[in-house]
């Protein structure tokens, strides 16, 4: 009879933090745009999750997930939805005659090309359309299908779990229901981070310890949460009104220093943007008991290119070094073709961004980088102070998210060009037309907040990422956080994740 007294005591914290869960989805639940997905907001989704994944027996939490995730998608469109129930069977299906099968390189092939065939259908027929038809006008017609939600982004995974699969790293899922929380858990399925299915499969069981959510657990995923909402609602949505301005007026009839200004904004926007999704990714995931992989390790403290791909989208990151570039060869052979090697990945990884030249420039610029440090300029660099690697990586860095931010390529190289002879741009174009004293101050700050302060004070950065409940301060600061989130979404300013369009 004790021991069920204090085993009840115990779920009361968590029951407060839940309750406090709930408030926190009813007031955003009443923000004008916020997390909009179609016609409606989501949000009532989270909390009323997780009620019944509670309340339910543990054998058919997996079904309540898998349900919840199918809402959240058919939210967004019921084609969208379609799209990804279908793939879902596909590889599913997939999976388990793969397991059986002597001979996997054919149905693999199959596999992988169905996937490919239908984001390709979805994402790039328009683009590649529309490139033929500038080189013979009226040969195909352009089709603009809309693109499913996280399509990018469950496609991998999928082709991830196949791959796995055939080359014996991972057994087949047999249930269908974990096979579905695997891979389009409404956490991660919108925007990453891409998983793998040997990470996850511990997770899969309801009944597993690993699966266990307690009081710290859960006060962690609220941690995570509200970081990642102040990441996106008190900075990245705040330098969007900066970058959103500029990008606005045609490049070449701004003066140079906006230029700058406008994508210094974006550079770090887009860090706290994504970054801060993906820390809201990794709370929800916790209050499930499902630990996410993480996705950044603040990459703007990088000495090199290559050091920067491995702290930026990790999980992107890693599945084309995994699933490409070491199946290519990747460094295992001559310099020459590992440079090939690369040219391919990062194309590729420009490509995967978004159906637009611009991204793929992008990509062939990083992977022409990432040959000229194989060729020697790492070397170089790593004889130098690392303050010279820095400032190299962020450098290349905003010179190539010039080209990925702009609104297209022929603008993108206008403000290159625009930046590099200084132009003085037509009159009346001052700083203080696209960004007040507020704005810049913001500015400033991420500066400090993407990865410089926690390099210089270690123990705040424990402090983010300690996977225990917060202390009586720590919890304070988190509300301060919330407070001041909530204040500037209300202020009307919230826009779209960024990745979303990916």
């Amino acid at each position: 009879m004790e021991s069920r007294r204090k085993r009840k005591r115990s779920q009361i914290p968590k029951w407060v933090c839940y309750a406090l869960l709930m408030l926190l989805c009813t007031v955003l639940q009443t923000l004008p745009g916020l997390f909009r997905l179609g016609e409606a907001k989501p949000l009532w989704l989270l909390p009323l999750a997780l009620a019944v994944y509670w309340i339910c027996p543990k054998r058919l939490r997996n079904i309540v997930l898998g349900a919840f995730s199918l809402l959240f998608f058919a939210w967004a469109g019921l084609k969208g939805a379609a799209v990804l129930v279908l793939l879902a069977c596909i590889n599913w299906l997939g999976g388990l005659w793969l397991g059986r099968l002597a001979h996997k390189k054919p149905l693999l092939a199959v596999l992988v090309l169905l996937d490919l065939a239908v984001l390709g259908g979805f994402k790039y027929a328009g683009f590649a359309a529309e490139s033929i038809n500038a080189v013979v006008p009226g040969l195909l017609p352009v089709l603009s299908p809309a693109l499913p939600l996280g399509i990018s982004f469950y496609v991998f995974t999928a082709i991830g779990y196949c791959v796995d699969v055939a080359v014996g790293r991972a057994e087949p899922e047999k249930s269908p229901f974990k096979f579905a929380v695997f891979l389009a858990f409404f956490g991660h399925g919108p925007s990453g981070p891409i998983v793998r299915y040997n990470q996850q499969a511990p997770q899969l069981n309801p009944r597993s310890e690993a699966r266990k959510v307690d009081l710290d657990r859960f006060s962690y995923g609220i941690k995570r949460l509200i970081l990642g909402l102040a990441k996106k609602a008190i900075i990245a949505d705040q330098l969007a009104l900066i970058y959103a301005k500029v990008a606005s007026v045609p490049a070449a009839t701004l003066p140079a220093p906006i230029l700058i200004l406008g994508y210094t904004a974006y550079m770090m926007q887009l860090y706290f943007d994504f970054s801060g999704y993906s820390d809201m990714a990794i709370g929800i995931g916790e209050f499930f008991g499902i630990t996410l992989p993480e996705n950044f390790d603040y990459p703007y403290l990088a000495c090199s290119i290559g050091e920067y791909w491995r702290r930026w989208h990790m999980s992107l990151s890693g599945w084309f070094r995994d699933y490409v570039y070491i199946p290519l060869g990747g460094s295992r052979c001559r310099l020459r073709r590992t440079c090939l090697n690369l040219l391919i990945v990062f194309t590729l990884t420009g490509l995967w961004h978004g159906a637009a030249w611009q991204y793929v420039v992008f990509g062939l610029l990083h992977g022409l980088i990432l040959c000229a440090e194989r060729l020697g300029l790492r070397r170089a660099l790593e004889r130098l102070p690392r303050f010279f690697g820095h400032l190299y990586t962020v450098m290349v860095l905003w010179l190539t998210l010039v080209i990925f931010g702009a609104p297209g390529l022929k603008e993108g190289l206008a403000a290159l060009c625009g930046i590099f002879t200084w132009q003085s741009g037509a009159k009346g174009y001052t700083l203080a037309a696209f960004a007040d004293a507020k704005l810049l101050l913001i500015l400033a700050v991420s500066f400090l907040l993407c990865g410089p302060l926690q390099a210089l004070r270690p123990k705040l950065k424990e402090a983010l990422y300690a996977r225990k409940a917060p202390s009586l301060a720590g919890a304070a600061g988190l509300l301060v956080l919330l407070f001041f989130g909530l204040m500037r979404v209300t202020a009307g300013t919230y826009s779209a994740f960024i990745y979303f369009q990916f």
